[in-house]
């Protein structure tokens, strides 16, 4: 229960990291409300997913799994290949819910990411990324 706790407290940290960038992006673009440019939406989403991503890593292996120093590479290999999925994940949500629903586009970077890191990434960093 220790584990899946600190990994909720991390997820939350990675996609405040991940939304704070993809809003500040979407807001410097002069996409502020509403739809927006489908593939703009989309490229600020992303953009926040890959920081949200490299803070999630960073404080996962130590913090969370205890992962240590010696299977470092090993580790940044598997998740790689698992942020990939994550992002694409991400990314195509986005993309769908901007494109054929009327949601805000803030209300539908929240639904892809809470979807995807429940059916997606805690599954895969414990049995595959991080697993002992």
């Amino acid at each position: 229960m220790r584990t899946f706790t600190r990994a909720q407290i991390v997820s939350l940290l990675a996609s405040g990291v991940d939304l704070t960038v993809a809003f500040i992006l979407l807001r410097w673009a002069g996409v502020a409300s509403g739809q927006g440019n489908s593939a703009l939406v989309t490229f600020c989403g992303a953009t926040g997913t890959l920081c949200g991503g490299v803070t999630h890593f960073m404080i996962s292996r130590t913090w969370v799994f205890s992962a240590g120093e010696k299977k470092w590479m090993e580790q940044l290999n598997r998740y790689a290949l698992v942020w990939v999925g994550n992002l694409a994940l991400n990314a195509g949500g986005l993309y769908l819910l901007s494109r054929y629903t009327n949601m805000d586009h803030r209300i539908a970077k929240v639904v892809t990411s809470v979807v995807v890191a429940v059916c997606y990434n805690y599954i895969l960093q414990k049995r595959y990324v991080f697993k002992h």
